[in-house]
């Protein structure tokens, strides 16, 4: 059975950090390339964040470009999203996706599997 469980949500200051962790299970970790999207309250999915398989590629959204850095562990089986310099705007439940290919994507169809999401705040 494929699981992708995250942790690392909660509440933070604006300005502060967090690093989110994507745990994957039950299919080969290193030939995906994964995701990271969000949903602000009120607001449809964005994208975030995509890795190619080797950590080799990466892309991200406009807004979180110089703040946020995606890596993976291929060894532990880990997505990983560091978050810096948050702000209000980055409230919001982030989730983490594993594409049907290797290659970096950020067409909803070709994502098969997704986390159950955890809560991000960033507020005073």
């Amino acid at each position: 059975e494929v699981q992708l469980v995250e942790s690392g949500g909660g509440l933070v200051q604006p300005g502060g950090s967090l690093r989110l962790s994507c745990a994957g299970s039950g299919f080969s970790f290193d030939e995906y390339a994964l995701s990271w999207v969000r949903q602000a309250p009120g607001k449809g999915l964005e994208w975030v964040s995509v890795i190619n398989w080797n950590g080799q590629t990466t892309y991200y959204t406009e807004s979180t470009k110089g703040r946020f850095a995606v890596s993976r562990d291929n060894v532990k089986n880990t997505l990983y999203l560091q978050m810096n310099s948050l702000k209000s705007e980055d409230t919001a439940v982030y989730y983490c996706g594993k594409k049907t290919s290797r290659g970096p994507g950020v067409r909803g169809v070709d994502y098969d599997y997704w986390s159950q999401g955890t809560q991000v705040t960033v507020s005073t």
